[in-house]
């Protein structure tokens, strides 16, 4: 366990950094899977900005690499497209 208290104060961000990296990306997920399971072309077209927006914001700020962004961007984008109607 730390001993010096910059050292406390450092596993204290680092705790809490953790717990918001990991919110922000779970949420992300979910939203992935809740546009995943959308049936209407207009429907998705409606939610992809929204959804390209969160996944950038992971990647601006380190918690996706910015090459898994745009792999997961044009991944929806084509699936969204691909809908009928």
């Amino acid at each position: 366990m730390a001993n010096h208290s910059a050292t406390k104060k450092s596993v204290r961000k680092t705790t809490s950094r953790n717990e918001r990296n990991r919110y922000q990306g779970k949420t992300t997920r979910n939203a992935i899977r809740d546009f995943k399971v959308l049936d209407t072309k207009a429907a998705a077209l409606e939610g992809l900005p929204k959804l390209a927006s969160k996944i950038d914001k992971l990647a601006k700020r380190g918690i996706i690499h910015k090459n898994k962004a745009a792999n997961l961007k044009s991944k929806l984008t084509r699936a969204a497209l691909s809908l009928e109607k």
